[in-house]
């Protein structure tokens, strides 16, 4: 039967396109805070950058290899819709203009790809690094939005998972192409010797409200309709994402005997990235449990790099790959059948069913994000390389690519601080190679 075209749905999604929109100066302003001052406005100029390049390649092709019908065997749509063609005024998608919905996808898809520039944050060329964004959301975001968000997509028909708004998609991709990209563009110069501290938490914190903020048009627009699947995905949003926070400053408390603000505004994220693919799945005590579990165990991820050698810088992997994973995971545990109409997880008498779907979309996801993306940077990094000089990375890349710097401070000078500015910083006191609370010792 064709959709009839709902009034209050249409407006419900424009609103929603607009919060996930403003997700990505959100994210700018989280990442920005979270870097040194000599390098604050190339990382948010990563986040701009991604919401020009991707804009134009969704026009050109991207929304119809993602959206269109099939061409081959459920792993890619057509190019019916190249240019936008056939969207029109009157076509519609579900229940809304097909425009409002194409619109909507655009903001995923340049959401995600900016997510992955807190990876290599610090040393990336902007050149290089939009040439990445291209190569990258065509190569892997479009397919892997075709396999989950299409409905002849392979992993729609063949796994039906339950991934509402982007537990593979957005969050264990972004996971895995993040860890790609720090291990072929290698740690920072001064990774687990220098302090590196975020430069301004009052900037951490408007970024990761504003993340916030849209994340309820982020989940709750996944509805793709103004109704009750919408309310719940909106109250689940929040439950999380308030659980996580209270998961992380204990795992702070208890390791570090401080509860941070930089840890508050990161376990906000990692519970509103776990609840991701489940706001549509679970009720809201399902929802406290996920958002509990991403708040304990991103925590306890970030601290894997300093172990392990890998310098992600902003812990994309450690928020945005445990904490999607971890969603998806306990989906097979906690859906509700008074949520899903039908599927119900192990808590719920579901069987392992469910469990084994889940985990079996998120383990293919990430191994083709990964190699897929180890596979662009190595080709971007042995062509016209990646990494940035080192002397421009010393220096900062504010002034080096951009020609400008986010402050003008005579007490400030390439990132550090001079004079009685920086006497009155008071001293690191982390050894070089061990976990430490992420405010005093990494650039975030």
């Amino acid at each position: 039967m064709p959709a009839e075209f709902s009034a209050a749905d249409t407006a419900w999604l424009m609103v929603s396109t607009a919060l996930v929109l403003l997700m990505i100066p959100g994210l700018a302003l989280f990442y920005g805070g979270m870097v040194r001052v000599k390098s604050v406005l190339n990382i948010m100029m990563m986040s701009f950058g991604c919401l020009a390049a991707v804009t134009i390649l969704w026009v050109l092709y991207g929304y119809s290899l993602a959206f269109a019908p099939d061409a081959a065997l459920g792993l890619i749509g057509d190019l019916r819709h190249v240019g936008f063609a056939g969207i029109e005024p009157g076509t519609l998608q579900h229940s809304v203009p097909a425009s409002v919905f194409a619109a909507f996808q655009l903001m995923f898809a340049a959401i995600t790809a900016a997510l992955l520039s807190g990876a290599i944050a610090d040393r990336a060329k902007f050149a290089s690094w939009i040439c990445f964004v291209v190569a990258w959301t065509t190569l892997v975001y479009i397919p892997i939005a075709h396999w989950v968000f299409a409905p002849d997509g392979w992993i729609t028909v063949h796994l039906r998972v339950l991934d509402l708004a982007g537990g593979t998609v957005v969050e264990i991709n972004s996971g895995a192409s993040g860890l790609a990209l720090a291990l072929v563009l290698g740690p920072r110069l001064g990774f687990r010797s220098e302090p590196m501290r975020p430069h301004s938490l009052p900037l951490v914190v408007l970024g990761a409200g504003l993340l916030w903020f849209g994340w309820f048009g982020f989940n709750a627009g996944s509805a793709l309709a103004a109704n009750g699947a919408a309310g719940m995905a909106l109250l689940n949003t929040q439950v999380a994402g308030a659980t996580a926070v209270a998961g992380w400053l204990v795992v702070e408390r208890i390791r570090y005997g401080k509860a941070t603000t930089l840890g508050a505004a990161s376990g906000a994220v990692a519970g509103l990235v776990a609840i991701t693919p489940a706001c549509g799945s679970v009720n809201p005590l399902g929802a406290m449990l996920i958002g509990l579990a991403a708040g304990l165990a991103c925590s306890y991820a970030v601290g894997l790099k300093y172990r392990l050698g890998y310098d992600d810088s902003l812990d994309v992997a450690g928020v945005h790959g445990v904490g999607g994973v971890t969603g998806m995971l306990l989906i097979g545990v906690l859906a509700t059948a008074a949520v899903t109409g039908h599927d119900r997880g192990l808590a719920f008498g579901g069987g392992t069913g469910r469990l084994a779907r889940q985990a079996t979309a998120a383990l293919v996801v990430a191994v083709y994000a990964f190699g897929l993306t180890w596979l662009i940077a190595m080709a971007i990094q042995r062509t016209i390389g990646f990494r940035a000089d080192q002397e421009h990375e010393r220096s900062g890349l504010d002034l080096a690519v951009h020609g400008e710097s986010a402050y003008e401070l005579s007490t400030a000078h390439g990132g550090h601080l001079t004079g009685t500015a920086a006497a009155a910083q008071p001293p690191s006191t982390a050894q070089p190679g061990a976990p430490a609370p992420r405010s005093t010792v990494d650039s975030q």
